[in-house]
């Protein structure tokens, strides 16, 4: 395969990053047909001297503000001439293979915009990421603490989350998760990247749905693995919390709001 990634990882103050440097040094060294890039959302100055310990393997842009994830990821990608556009996430940690699989998917038709592969936790169990609808109902159940009333949803929550997905074939699907996203270029431009209204949270489910705008398919490869140390924020920081209701209040807003 002829082909040129150009990975996008935005970061501030992530914890988990050096394990994840550690790892992409240990993988990708020395292969030209990858480049890495760090877009740096104005982390602590401790941080940013481990992240240049790092130049040897990553180009960093240490940036003088915080503008949020997709800003980060726009301005890493949208001047690049690389065939793919990897996003990914400061906390995957990635096996070269499991990417060259998402690339001979987007080899087979130029139709295909998008990839996503399956996301693991570190101890093996799936992250249900993949979604066919978004609804106000189905966010609220997520955040529910009571397990019996989780229960009583089950079904439901077991579609939204998109559990029935093959284990044996690839699937066309309606959004992935924006953790790790092999995206063709042309296709990325095509949408002009991310729309960074959104600080933090549903800009991912946005580009997918612009990207079916376009008549782009979206592909997940359950052959293909990362493991992704998923923190949950959102339900845990009040800040984060906060940020995530204004990204779903400007996603329902744009795409129309859903509440069953």
């Amino acid at each position: 395969m002829d082909f040129k990634v150009a990975v996008s990882i935005v970061t501030y103050n992530s914890e988990k990053i050096f394990q994840v440097l550690d790892n992409i040094r240990t993988e990708f060294s020395g292969d030209n047909r990858f480049k890495f890039l760090i877009f740096d959302n104005n982390s602590e100055e401790d941080y940013k001297n481990k992240l240049r310990k790092y130049e040897d393997i990553v180009e960093i842009n240490f940036y003088h503000e915080n503008n949020g994830f997709g800003f980060g990821h726009n301005a890493n990608l949208l001047n690049r001439m690389e065939k793919y556009f990897l996003v990914f996430n400061p906390d995957i940690i990635l096996k070269k293979d499991s990417l060259l699989k998402l690339v001979e998917i987007m080899e087979q038709s130029s139709t295909i915009g998008l990839t996503v592969p399956k996301v693991l936790n570190a101890d093996g169990s799936i992250q249900y990421l993949v979604r066919d609808q978004v609804s106000v109902f189905d966010y609220a159940l997520r955040f529910i603490p009571f397990k019996f009333v989780k229960k009583m949803f089950n079904k439901r929550l077991a579609k939204f989350e998109c559990r029935d997905l093959s284990d044996t074939e690839n699937t066309e699907i309606r959004i992935g998760s924006g953790c790790f996203m092999l995206l063709r270029d042309e296709a990325f431009k095509a949408i002009k990247g991310f729309d960074d209204r959104y600080f933090m949270y549903f800009e991912d489910y946005d580009l997918c749905l612009e990207l079916h705008e376009k008549n782009y398919k979206i592909i997940y490869n359950p052959f293909s693995e990362v493991i992704h140390f998923y923190e949950k924020g959102a339900h845990k920081n009040r800040q984060l919390f906060k940020i995530f209701m204004q990204s779903m209040r400007l996603f329902f807003n744009k795409w129309g709001w859903k509440f069953f």
